[in-house]
């Protein structure tokens, strides 16, 4: 299989993204004086322009079969709530970097286990000893981010 850098290149775009959306939120939680309202703020936004990009893209014929799937599909909102919340909350207490190694620490252990038990119709891919310590190391930034 080859090296997917194109895919790669977004998913580290995006990971600065968060690394920016973060301070940002907390920032806008600050000035409403609402961690919640700000989280909701942010979707709002988010919400509009994908629902613009989706509509200009031709793809507003899509929304309607959302609602015949599976209830546990939607999830997935629930999941981006929760964190835009908790990081908007944590982000004052914690500083950015700490937040973010915590949230990647977060990200690797999820992955590890949903790639073990190809979760949600992925392919099985096993534990392996460098794996397991690429988690460890970003526990450890957690540790030294605190100094």
């Amino acid at each position: 299989m080859q090296f997917p850098i194109v895919a790669v290149a977004f998913v580290v775009l995006a990971g600065a993204c968060i690394s920016v959306q973060a301070p940002l939120n907390a920032a806008l939680s600050k000035a409403v004086q609402s961690p919640l309202a700000a989280a909701a703020i942010s979707f709002g936004v988010g919400f509009v322009l994908l629902t613009l990009g989706a509509l200009a893209m031709g793809e507003g014929r899509s929304f309607p079969h959302a609602l015949r799937q599976d209830w546990r599909l939607w999830m997935g909102g629930f999941f981006g709530a929760f964190y835009v919340w908790t990081i908007v909350w944590t982000m004052p207490r914690t500083g950015v970097l700490t937040a973010v190694c915590a949230l990647a620490l977060g990200q690797m252990v999820a992955a590890l286990v949903m790639d073990r038990l190809g979760a949600f119709g992925m392919p099985v891919r096993e534990l392996s000893l460098p794996r397991i310590l690429a988690a460890l190391m970003v526990g450890g930034g957690i540790v030294l981010s605190r100094f």
